[in-house]
């Protein structure tokens, strides 16, 4: 299975953005989808995840209330949409899925600066 993140770009800060992750199979199949980011010489970090079963959701502390993971199913995407974006935000963010391992994106560059 592929993941292929999209929608990353330059956006000031309190700006919005949305970005999606394409896979190459029904993401039915992992067990939960989601998203992490790397900020500049820092560790990868959890964003957000939607668990297949139930479909609990759960988001990094930085992340609830500002941004909103969603997937659809019959498109197989998951979806990021970020609002109220700062500096710190900067990052690459990577859509994973997991069943049996983890299957990451490529990533997807977000830059919030003014």
């Amino acid at each position: 299975a592929r993941l292929v993140e999209s929608g990353g770009g330059l956006v000031q800060p309190g700006g919005s953005l949305t970005l999606s992750c394409a896979a190459s199979t029904t993401i039915l199949m992992f067990y939960d989808v989601g998203w992490y980011r790397q900020g500049p010489g820092k560790q990868r970090e959890f964003v957000a995840r939607i668990i297949r079963d139930g479909g609990t959701i759960n988001y990094n502390d930085f992340a609830e209330g500002r941004f909103t993971i969603s997937r659809d199913d019959a498109k197989n995407m998951v979806f990021l949409q970020m609002n109220s974006l700062k500096p710190e935000d900067t990052a690459v963010y990577y859509c994973k899925g997991r069943w049996l391992k983890d299957f990451w994106g490529q990533g997807t560059q977000v830059t919030v600066s003014s």
